[in-house]
């Protein structure tokens, strides 16, 4: 796991569950930051934005999505994934 991806991902997630970085762990899910729906489409649009990679999401159906979004480290398990692929 690539810290700079680890650290970006735990930058966004803690601004939006307003939080310090220091306070998010790797296993939390999203949830447990008490991040709503709303905060998730920003925390994917501020990823998008910040690895220049596309993610394949519907925020209408998360579960139906190939981007794990069941915890942080899962989240940074994915971006790295598309990243490799969107790179490669």
């Amino acid at each position: 796991m690539s810290s700079s991806v680890k650290d970006k991902i735990i930058e966004i997630v803690a601004e939006q569950a307003v939080l310090e970085p220091s306070d998010i762990s790797m296993d939390q899910s999203l949830e447990d930051l008490g991040i709503d729906s709303m905060g998730l489409v920003e925390a994917i649009f501020s990823i998008e934005e910040s690895f220049d990679i596309q993610v394949p999401f519907n925020a209408n159906e998360p579960e139906k999505s190939e981007f794990d979004i069941s915890s942080v480290a899962a989240i940074v398990a994915a971006v790295e994934s598309l990243i490799a692929e969107q790179k490669g």
